[in-house]
C-alpha cells in the first residue's frame, strides 16, 4: 500500500535529477557489479593503453636497470656498507606500484597535472604524452645500450694483443726477421679458475701490510681447498701488486676466469673485508660484499667469502666446507696474528743461515692446538736444513721439526699441510719409504696446493718416479706460472729423467720469469752440458759466478772445454764455502772427471755424515759414471730406496 502511494512521487522526482557525465556513466560501467565481465576487461586494458600506463611502467623499469650497475660500482669504490645496495633495489621496487598508480590517476594537461576523471576527453592530451614517452624510452634504452657497449668492449679494446707464455730472456736460437706474427687465439680460460689478489691495506698504517697480505693467502688457500676450483697461487698473483695492469692482462696472464679483489681495514678488535669477483672475459662484476667481522671470527668469514665465491662461479660444493677451511686454524686472534708474521718473516728471509720460526712459536704458544703453525714451523726448519749451510745442531732441529710436524697431523689429520711438513722432515733424514707415503697423503688431502705439488714433484724426480714429478710439475706451473721456482721444478723433474732439452727448456722459462741472479742459470748450464753444448754450458753458468752451482757447473765444463785449470780452481771456492757440506758435490765433480775411486771415497764419507744430496742418488745424471761400481751399489743398498 505505502509503496503504491509513494512510487508515483518517486517517479515523478527522478526525471529532475541531474545526469551522469559521459565519463562518470563510463567508470561505474568499469567498476560495476558486472565488471569480471570479458568486455570490461577489455575496456580496462584500453584504458591502460589510453592512459599511458604500460610506457611510464617500462620507462620506469629500463631507468632502474641502467641505473643499478653504476650505483654498484660506485658504492663498491666508495666502500658503502652492502645493505645500501639492497635499500636502492627496495625502493626501486617499492616505486614501481606507486608510479603506476600515480599513471592511472593523474594525466598531463597543458595546464599540469589533473586527475584524470576532470579532464574533459576533448581536452586530453593523451596521445601528445604518449608519442613524448615514447621517445624517452628509446633515448634511456639508447644510454642503456651504450653504456652496456662501452662497459663490454672498452676492456677489450684495452686488453694485451698477445696471450702467449712469458718469452726467454736469453734464447738459445733467434727466431728469423720478417716471419708474420703468430695468430692470437681467443681468451678461453679454463672453467672455474680463479686468482686472489693481493687485498689492499687501509688500515692506514704501512705496517699493517702482513695482515692484509696474510689474510689474501688464508683466503686463497681455502679457495684452493675447493677441489673443483682451478686457483693461481700466491707468487703468481701477487706478483701484480702495486703495478698498473688491468684485469684482462691479468687473466690473461695467469689464465683464470675470475679475479677476486679488495680490501682490509683492520682496527683493534675488528676486520672489515670489502671483497669483489670481476669476469675476466667480459669485465662485469660477477660478485661483492662488504664483511664487519670480529677478529675473532676470521675463520668463518673465509668460509662465508669461499661460499659466496663457490656460488658466483657456480660451483656445486660437496661435503661440508666449513670443515675442509677452517681446518687446523685457530680463532685465537693474536695467535692469527703471530702466524701470519712468520709467514711473511719465512718470504722474506734473506740470509739462508737465518731461521725465521720466532712468530710461529709465539702462535703456538697462544694457541697450543694451532696445526697449521705447527705445520709451518716444522716446514721452516726443514727447508732450513735443505739448504747449503753450517748448521750447528742438527739433530736438536730435526727432533723440534719432527714432533711439529707429527703434531700438526695428531691435530687435523686431514690438513694436507701437516702431511706435507712431516713428508719433508722424513725426507731430510733420508726415511724415503715413509716419506713417500706421506707426499702422497698430501697431494691427496691438497692437490691444488702448487707448495705440495712443488714438494711432491721433486720427490718423486729424486725417487725416479718421473711421470708424476712431470705431471706434477706441469701441474705446478699452471697454478703458478709467473713463479721461478714452478719452472724450475719442471726444470728439476726434466733433468733427473735425463730429458735435458726439455729441462733446458724449463730452466729457460724459470729465468724469463725472474732474470735476476738465479740457480737457474746454473742448471740449465748443467743441461747444456749433458747435451754436449760446453760453450753454451759455460756462458750460462758464469752468468752468475758467485753461486755455489755455478762453480760445478763451470768445475765439469772447463774440463771438458781444456780449461783444466780453471776447472780445479772451483773445488777449493766449493771448499772454503762450505766444507764437508758439499761431500756430495766433490763425488760429483770427480764423477764426471773420471776419478772414479775418489768419487766413491766422497760418496762413502757423504754417508756417514747424512748427506742430504743422497735424495738425488738414484736418479743423478752426473753420477751415472760410477752408478755400476759395487761400492756405489752398496750404498744405494744402504738408503733404502722405495720401489719405483
Amino acid at each position: 500500500m505505502l509503496e503504491a502511494i509513494w512510487a508515483p512521487d518517486k517517479m515523478a522526482i527522478e526525471p529532475e535529477r541531474e545526469p551522469l557525465s559521459t565519463e562518470v556513466r563510463r567508470l561505474e560501467s568499469e567498476v560495476g557489479p558486472h565488471a569480471h565481465h570479458p568486455l570490461v576487461h577489455l575496456r580496462v586494458f584500453e584504458q591502460l593503453k589510453q592512459r599511458n600506463v604500460f610506457r611510464v611502467a617500462i620507462l620506469y623499469l629500463v631507468v632502474c636497470w641502467l641505473i643499478l650497475d653504476p650505483v654498484h660500482v660506485v658504492f663498491h669504490m666508495l666502500e658503502v656498507p652492502a645493505w645500501a645496495n639492497r635499500l636502492v633495489v627496495m625502493l626501486m621496487a617499492v616505486g614501481f606500484p606507486a608510479v603506476v598508480i600515480f599513471a592511472w590517476v593523474y594525466e598531463i594537461t597543458p595546464e599540469g597535472l589533473r586527475p584524470t576523471v576532470e579532464v574533459p576527453h576533448g581536452q586530453s592530451i593523451r596521445k601528445l604524452t604518449g608519442r613524448r614517452l615514447d621517445r624517452a624510452i628509446i633515448a634511456v634504452l639508447a644510454a642503456a645500450l651504450a653504456y652496456f657497449v662501452a662497459d663490454k668492449f672498452w676492456i677489450s679494446k684495452n686488453a694485451p694483443r698477445s696471450s702467449q707464455p712469458v718469452t726467454s730472456a736469453a734464447p738459445v736460437t733467434a727466431e728469423p726477421t720478417g716471419s708474420a706474427p703468430p695468430a692470437v687465439p681467443p681468451f678461453a680460460p679454463p672453467p672455474h679458475s680463479i686468482a686472489v689478489l693481493p687485498f689492499i691495506n687501509l688500515s692506514g698504517d704501512p705496517a699493517q701490510e702482513y695482515f692484509s697480505d696474510g689474510l689474501t693467502e688464508e683466503l686463497l688457500n681455502s679457495l684452493a681447498r675447493i677441489d673443483v676450483l682451478q686457483v693461481a697461487a700466491r707468487t703468481s698473483a701477487f706478483s701484480f701488486k702495486g703495478a698498473d695492469n688491468d684485469i684482462s692482462t691479468i687473466g690473461r696472464k695467469l689464465n683464470v676466469g675470475a679475479v677476486l679483489e679488495g680490501s682490509v681495514r683492520r682496527s683493534a678488535h675488528t676486520v672489515r673485508v670489502t671483497a669483489q669477483l670481476i669476469n675476466t672475459v667480459t669485465g662485469f662484476h660477477l660478485w661483492s660484499q662488504t664483511y664487519d667481522r670480529n677478529l675473532g671470527d676470521v675463520l668463518q668469514l673465509q668460509t662465508e667469502i669461499s661460499n659466496a665465491v663457490a656460488e658466483a662461479l657456480k660451483v656445486t660444493l660437496l661435503g661440508d666446507l666449513a670443515a675442509k677451511i677452517e681446518i687446523g686454524g685457530t680463532r685465537n686472534p693474536a695467535a692469527f696474528d703471530a702466524y701470519l708474521r712468520g709467514l711473511r718473516a719465512a718470504r722474506l728471509v734473506a740470509d739462508p743461515k737465518e731461521l725465521p720460526i720466532e712468530a710461529f712459536t709465539q702462535a703456538i704458544r697462544l694457541d697450543p692446538n694451532y696445526a697449521l703453525a705447527f705445520a709451518a714451523r716444522s716446514l721452516a726448519i726443514s727447508s732450513y736444513l735443505g739448504g747449503y749451510g753450517q748448521v750447528t745442531d742438527p739433530r736438536g732441529l730435526t727432533a723440534k721439526a719432527d714432533g711439529d710436524a707429527r703434531r700438526a697431523v695428531s691435530l687435523a689429520p686431514a690438513l694436507g699441510e701437516g702431511h706435507l711438513a712431516l713428508a719433508a722432515l722424513l725426507a731430510t733424514t733420508l726415511e724415503f719409504a715413509r716419506a713417500g707415503e706421506e707426499y702422497e697423503r698430501a697431494l691427496a688431502l691438497a692437490p691444488g696446493n702448487a707448495t705440495v705439488l712443488y714438494w711432491y714433484s721433486q720427490y718423486s724426480a729424486y725417487m725416479g718416479r718421473s711421470e708424476q714429478a712431470i705431471a706434477a710439475a706441469h701441474r705446478g706451473v699452471t697454478l703458478d706460472p709467473l713463479n721461478l721456482l714452478s719452472h724450475r721444478a719442471l726444470g728439476d723433474a726434466q733433468w733427473f729423467a735425463h730429458h735435458y732439452e726439455d729441462a733446458a727448456a724449463a730452466y729457460q722459462e724459470a729465468i724469463a720469469v725472474e732474470p735476476g741472479p738465479t740457480e737457474a742459470y746454473a742448471r740449465r748450464g748443467l743441461a747444456y752440458y749433458a747435451l754436449g753444448k760446453f760453450q753454451l754450458a759455460r756462458a750460462s753458468c758464469e752468468a752468475r759466478p758467485d753461486h755455489w752451482e755455478s762453480w760445478l757447473c763451470l768445475a765439469l765444463t772447463y774440463d771438458k772445454l781444456g780449461q783444466h785449470q780453471e776447472a780445479e780452481a772451483q773445488l777449493p771456492r766449493m771448499q772454503r764455502f762450505g766444507g764437508d757440506v758439499f761431500f756430495y758435490q766433490y763425488a760429483e765433480i770427480y764423477a764426471q772427471w773420471g776419478m772414479r775411486e775418489q768419487a766413491l771415497h766422497f760418496l762413502e764419507a757423504a754417508l756417514q755424515r747424512g748427506d742430504l744430496g743422497f735424495r738425488r742418488l738414484r736418479t743423478d745424471p752426473l753420477l751415472d759414471p760410477v752408478r755400476a761400481e759395487p761400492r756405489f751399489q752398496a750404498i744405494e743398498r744402504t738408503l733404502k730406496f722405495p720401489p719405483q
